[in-house]
């Protein structure tokens, strides 16, 4: 299949190739994943007709797909063009995704596309275009303010062995509300200045046996950024982004103030006494609006220990986001996110860790407003090209329990939008009261060096404060108290692997 893809591109690109160009190496990769769950209650709710599963109107078995396929065209170590094309999710049996009878659906989309170049006589690499784009964890592996793919320009420079440089410009958002106005007189314009643009400057240092890397990012964002908060217009992590960068505390007031975002952070490892490991990720971040009740500024702290042997490697780890004060007019307490798409190290279910397309994030696609401690052995491998890695989190949340009754989503897991009021929760608001345990236990197969199965099983328990003066006085106790009560969440995933 690759060499076939190779010929293919590179008797086309002949085609165009009319005048003397150099020649182009050619460079395929790709990977395909056929993913089958099983599980209930992925709302917390009980699992029914209404709510089928709980996870995101999925049935309690579905089988899905997908295809990546990257291809790089390398001009030289100097320049090189890269296009990576995502064919799916598809859902088996459904036509919206072309998974239903016949097929033929139109579900090709471009992930990244960017070229790379070095400035000449120097060592600065540029990179420009939709790119994949992460702030540094040492931790989790994944950032929690911002990793996902994102329009930027970054550089590189290394200076010597031990120090260097990275920088970006990056543009999640602009000219998505439209040339249109939403008021009578048209008095104002709902693209004006709807752009969210982000400079960030990172400073790896490496020595013997030590990493270290401090950071920090600026963001600005104009009055018209969340004039529309559909998903459908401004894309598939604007969920992410609504519900992390505001406070969610702002009642009925529009949401048309500029805003600026700050965020700084020192991220590291130690590996001098190897094989024994120390991790650690401290973030601090703030979004200050016009209107004070939509500020949100808070951190993150994280730490992981581990010690690897010839059979695997037994961990220890643990973090603190700050969470909501009692007083909703003063903003949130909890860490702004931009959009944390990455496979947290940590969680595989109960945040978003999952490597592959199975179910995860139940709790939410990052950590703020949560602490937790956890223990994992990571990797134990009995037999060859056999792998287990357990997982036992417990964890709860950092806000204040008077904070419960400002959050008016009647399902206590519906995602966050901007356009409703007194919510912003990625998905859920856990309150000092409450708390959670998660057991994940995933087993990986290398059965050939590019086919790999992986059996994934995972539960989560969640235990809510559902006294009077927490959720019981919430128009949510309705979920917390009545009806059935409160359900554990589980899923068993079993995917098929083929990367090249």
């Amino acid at each position: 299949m690759k060499k076939l893809m190779t010929l293919a591109l590179a008797a086309a690109m002949m085609l165009g190739a009319a005048t003397g160009a150099s020649a182009i190496d050619f460079k395929a990769k790709g990977q395909w994943i056929m993913s089958f769950d099983y599980g209930m209650h992925g709302n917390f709710g009980e699992s029914k007709a209404k709510n089928n599963s709980g996870f995101k109107n999925e049935d309690e078995f579905e089988a899905r797909q997908r295809v990546r396929l990257q291809l790089d065209a390398v001009a030289s170590e100097a320049l090189s063009g890269t296009v990576f094309f995502e064919i799916g999710d598809q859902v088996w049996g459904d036509n919206d995704n072309g998974g239903a009878l016949g097929a033929d659906g139109k579900v090709v989309e471009l992930k990244r596309a960017y070229i790379d170049w070095m400035v000449p006589q120097t060592d600065l690499k540029v990179r420009m275009g939709i790119q994949g784009i992460a702030l540094p964890s040492f931790t989790t592996n994944a950032s929690q303010i911002m990793d996902d793919d994102v329009a930027a320009i970054s550089l590189n420079y290394q200076f010597n062995e031990n120090v260097g440089l990275t920088a970006f410009w990056a543009r999640p958002y602009n000219d998505n509300a439209g040339y249109k106005s939403s008021d009578a007189g048209s008095t104002k314009w709902d693209n004006y200045m709807d752009n969210m643009d982000m400079f960030a400057v990172l400073l790896p240092l490496t020595f013997d046996g030590v990493k270290v890397t401090p950071w920090v990012m600026y963001a600005a964002m104009g009055p018209g950024m969340f004039n529309d908060g559909g998903t459908k217009l401004n894309g598939n992590a604007w969920d992410r982004a609504a519900s992390g960068m505001i406070s969610g505390a702002f009642g009925y007031d529009n949401v048309d103030t500029y805003g600026n975002a700050f965020w700084a952070g020192v991220t590291g490892e130690v590996t001098y006494w190897d094989p024994f490991r120390i991790a650690w990720d401290v973030n601090y971040g703030s979004a200050a609006y016009e209107n004070e009740k939509m500020n949100r500024e808070g951190w993150l702290a994280s730490l992981l220990l581990e010690y690897k042997l010839d059979w695997g490697t037994p961990g220890l780890y643990g973090w603190y986001g700050s969470g909501d004060d009692s007083n909703p007019k003063n903003g949130s307490e909890r860490m702004p996110v931009v959009s944390a798409n990455g496979n947290n190290g940590f969680s595989n279910f109960a945040f978003n860790g999952n490597p592959y397309i199975a179910r995860e994030g139940v709790l939410g696609t990052n950590m703020t407003g949560t602490w937790g401690i956890g223990a994992r052995l990571k990797d134990v491998s009995f037999l060859e090209d056999l792998k287990h890695t357990l997982r036992v989190n417990f964890m709860g949340g950092t806000n204040a329990p008077k904070m419960a009754k400002y959050v008016s989503h009647t399902s206590f897991k519906a995602p966050a939008s901007v356009t409703q009021y007194g919510t912003s929760y990625d998905p859920m608001y856990l309150t000092t009261g409450d708390t959670a345990l998660e057991i994940g236990l995933t087993n990986t197969y290398k059965m050939y060096d590019n086919f790999t199965v992986m059996l994934d099983a995972a539960y989560v328990a969640l235990w809510l404060d559902d006294s009077r003066s927490t959720w019981g006085k919430n128009p949510m106790a309705n979920f917390a108290k009545g009806g059935d009560g409160v359900y554990d969440a589980w899923n068993v995933n079993l995917s098929f692997v083929y990367s090249f």
